[in-house]
Parts: structure tokens; C-alpha cells; sequence
């Protein structure tokens, strides 16, 4: 979607009135053990994600697989609101992301 949309799915949702790179919606409640037969929905903000890729100089395509990515993480039920919880989030990630040849882009 545009940077306006996305801006309102993240003040609706969120609470947070900015456009940001990607959101997920799991489509359920995250249950030990259940693996729902859809995870969920993830929305990249194309203006976003274009901007970010030239400023951090990165392929458009690295870094579309990177935000999509975590945001399958998110469906996942990770998260990233504590330290911890970000460095165990972002191990995944470049795991996830080594495996497709996508350099570390925490690096």
C-alpha cells in the first residue's frame, strides 16, 4: 500500500499516527501448539520500503524479503517490544535471510 494508507492502519491499529515499513494482522489469536490454517496478513508500505532501501543502500528486493520476513515473525508471535525479544527476533531474521543469501541487515 501508500505511506498514507499504511499511516492509517498504524494509528487504527497501533496507535501510532506514522506510516511505518510493515504491519501484521494475524488472523488468530496466537495459541501454543495450534497452527491455524492461515497465519495472517502483512502490508508493506511500497513508498516506505523504497525510501528506506536507497537511504540504508540496499537492494529494493533484499530488503522487501527482509521486511516480509519479519513480519512472518509477527505471525509467528514474535516480537521485538524488549531487548531480548528483539535480539532473539532478529537472530531468526538473519538466519531466515543467510538461507536466501541476504546479507545481515543489521549489520
Amino acid at each position: 500500500c501508500d505511506d498514507a494508507r499504511i499511516r492509517d492502519l498504524n494509528a487504527e491499529w497501533r496507535g501510532k499516527d506514522r506510516p511505518t515499513n510493515v504491519l501484521s494482522f494475524p488472523a488468530f489469536e496466537a495459541e501454543e501448539g495450534f497452527q491455524p490454517p492461515m497465519l495472517g496478513d502483512i502490508v508493506l508500505a511500497a513508498e516506505t520500503v523504497a525510501r528506506e532501501a536507497e537511504l540504508e543502500n540496499k537492494p529494493l528486493d533484499n530488503h522487501i524479503s527482509h521486511l516480509l520476513v519479519h513480519g512472518f515473525l509477527h505471525l509467528l508471535g514474535y516480537d521485538h517490544e524488549t531487548e531480548e525479544e528483539a535480539e532473539d527476533m532478529e537472530a531468526v531474521e538473519r538466519r531466515a535471510l543467510a538461507r536466501l543469501a541476504i546479507p545481515d541487515p543489521y549489520a
